[in-house]
């Protein structure tokens, strides 16, 4: 029996195909985060992109999205381990930490759905970010399920 390719391939080894399969679809890469000028901590809110979909934790337009957000970071294997603010529980992070996919991914149960059904996505608990004024960011501060419990003092 052959081993999945995120098991038998290095992430700079995967197709572009493969690499993208890898996105679990969650969302929390597309919620805004604010940064303690002091600290340098990073802080998570529950207000999503403008491009994310509330309700898949897909992005509207995905392969022209630098059109609409010219400051999305486009993952890849050279910056990933890189981006202190890719999710604890994203499937780029933990293969490229070494670790193996979790139980409730697409690639392992075969339904894009599991990650909703498991409770470890954004879906349908954000806030457009249009809604939302610069000022009151940080009431929307959030921990997310398999993310560290941090918040500010």
């Amino acid at each position: 029996m052959t081993k999945p390719f995120w098991k038998s391939k290095t992430l700079r080894q995967m197709s572009k195909d493969e690499w993208e399969s890898l996105c679990d679809g969650c969302g929390k890469c597309c919620l805004l985060r604010m940064e303690d000028e002091d600290t340098q901590a990073v802080y998570v809110t529950d207000i999503r992109c403008k491009l994310l979909d509330a309700g898949t934790c897909r992005c509207k337009h995905y392969d022209t999205r630098k059109l609409y957000v010219p400051d999305c970071v486009q993952l890849s294997p050279k910056n990933v381990s890189k981006l202190d603010w890719v999710p604890r529980t994203c499937a780029y992070r933990l293969l490229a930490e070494g670790k193996d996919l979790p139980d409730y991914h697409h690639l392992i149960t075969g339904d894009k759905n599991s990650i909703h059904e498991a409770g470890m996505s954004v879906k349908d608990q954000t806030v457009h970010e249009q809604g939302v004024k610069e000022a009151d960011y940080p009431k929307h501060i959030t921990i997310w399920p398999g993310e560290p419990d941090v918040l500010p003092d």
